[in-house]
Order: C-alpha cells, then sequence, then structure tokens
C-alpha cells in the first residue's frame, strides 16, 4: 500500500534551515507529482511546494519562495523540503502529498518548531 514517511523536522532557531525528507513505497514514485504541505495551529493546512514527477517544474507559496527548495531523487523514492532562513511563522506540521487516481495520499507529519 502506499506510504509516505516524513523525517527531519525539529527545534530550529530563527535563520536557522531545516530538510524535510519524505520516503515513499507502494507505488511508481517516478511517475507523480509530489507535494509539501503543512498545518499550524489554529489554521487550515496550506500546500507549501510541490515537484512534477521528474521534478523539472517547481511551485511554492510567495511567503517561503527564495527560501524553501524542494527536490526529489526518483532512485531514492524520496522528496526533499530544504528550509533556509526560517521564521517564527515557518513553526507547523508539516506533510508530504501525492495524488494518485484522485485519491489524496498522506504522511504522518513532521513539526517544525522556529522559536529562540
Amino acid at each position: 500500500q502506499v506510504q509516505l514517511v516524513e523525517s527531519g523536522g525539529g527545534l530550529v532557531q530563527p535563520g536557522g534551515s531545516l530538510r524535510l525528507s519524505c520516503a515513499a513505497s507502494g507505488f511508481s514514485f517516478s511517475g507523480y507529482a509530489m507535494t509539501w504541505y503543512r498545518q499550524a495551529p489554529g489554521k487550515e493546512r496550506e500546500l507549501v511546494a510541490a515537484i512534477s514527477s521528474a521534478g523539472i517544474s517547481t511551485h511554492y507559496i510567495d511567503s517561503v519562495k527564495g527560501r524553501f527548495t524542494i527536490s526529489r531523487d526518483n532512485a531514492k523514492n524520496t522528496v526533499y523540503l530544504q528550509m533556509n532562513s526560517l521564521k517564527p511563522e515557518d513553526t507547523a506540521v508539516y506533510y508530504c502529498n501525492t495524488e494518485i487516481r484522485f485519491y489524496d495520499y498522506w504522511g504522518q507529519g513532521t513539526q517544525v518548531t522556529v522559536s529562540s
């Protein structure tokens, strides 16, 4: 079955960096776009970044442009989110996502806390 397992979250000071990873299994990873979402306390889940199946096209929300980079390694069935210059407002649970045949699959999420 489809599985998405995130890792790499933690506590970091403002201005710091983290790299999130999402290990995928149970489907043909290289054939699907992948996305990262986040959900802060009391807020709706929002799409942060997306990457096409071959990794050629990427998309970011305005608030993370220039600071976050999404990438993927299709040989390792893994998608990454490099987060630099982190701000307190980046604090959230970050989720990996893919859509297969109109069904959304989610990982369990990884907590990112940006605080001094």
